[in-house]
């Protein structure tokens, strides 16, 4: 009898336990969307504690090799469908829940107090006008500069400005660059602008100069659980999508 007593209790700690538990949810997400993404998760774990969500930022394809290499991730959300398809042909991500979570624009800037005038059309020289180096992310892989290539190529001003182009890891990088003034000019996200004081806008590449910028959103194979699931439903309630379109981006 005594023994049995022991095991009941040992069980109902273990039910009780089980009934308390926080549930971790792991997101990796685009480097760009990092402040908005920290706010909207901070307001879901202060209101859902059953579930404690936590994000990696970098670029989309440091992520997406990240969790092809078996990285613990439930949900992914990348800047570029490039990157999604990659893990989707890789059959990685849960096809079902992969939707258009988001919609960007890529822009050019200077750091303060510095101000050019540039025209977006082919029939400017911008290569000539820029004196010093252009940052960018790298063209090769991170989304936003690649975006940024397709417009300068667009442009016609690609093959000019190649060996002024200065690339980085991720869209927050290049900003940090341009920020710290050891750049003439950039082309980031124009959500980066509502985060840095440091900045001045220049002109907005027009949308017919590049792919659309948009962030699809999945949750992983390994991503079984409803937790997971919760927060990827959270991610277009109308309390995120205001904290997302506070920080510029679009979510229609």
């Amino acid at each position: 009898m005594k023994k049995y007593n022991i095991l009941s209790s040992l069980i109902l700690l273990l039910l009780s336990y089980s009934a308390t538990a926080t549930e971790r949810v792991l997101i990796y997400a685009a480097a760009s969307t990092s402040s908005a993404m920290t706010e909207i998760i901070n307001q879901f774990n202060k209101t859902t504690p059953a579930i404690n969500v936590k994000a990696s930022f970098a670029s989309s394809s440091t992520l997406a090799k990240q969790i092809e290499a078996g990285a613990p991730a439930h949900i992914f959300i990348s800047a570029s469908p490039d990157w999604m398809d990659y893990l989707h042909k890789r059959q990685l991500i849960s096809l079902q829940s992969r939707h258009n979570l988001l919609k960007n624009k890529i822009v050019l800037v200077s750091p303060k107090p510095n101000k050019l005038t540039v025209e977006m059309n082919n029939n400017f020289d911008f290569p000539n006008e820029i004196e010093g180096k252009l940052c960018l992310g790298d063209t090769s892989h991170v989304p936003s500069g690649i975006y940024a290539k397709q417009a300068l190529i667009s442009l016609g001003w690609w093959n000019k400005i190649k060996p002024k182009v200065v690339g980085s890891k991720d869209a927050r990088a290049a900003l940090a660059l341009i920020e710290r003034g050891e750049c003439a000019a950039g082309i980031v996200y124009s959500t980066d602008i509502q985060t840095s004081k440091k900045i001045n806008l220049i002109a907005e590449f027009p949308e017919n100069t590049h792919k659309p910028v948009v962030y699809p959103v999945a949750t992983t194979i390994a991503a079984t659980t409803a937790s997971a699931n919760i927060f990827l439903n959270y991610l277009s309630s109308p309390q995120a999508s205001k904290i997302f379109n506070s920080y510029g981006f679009s979510t229609n």
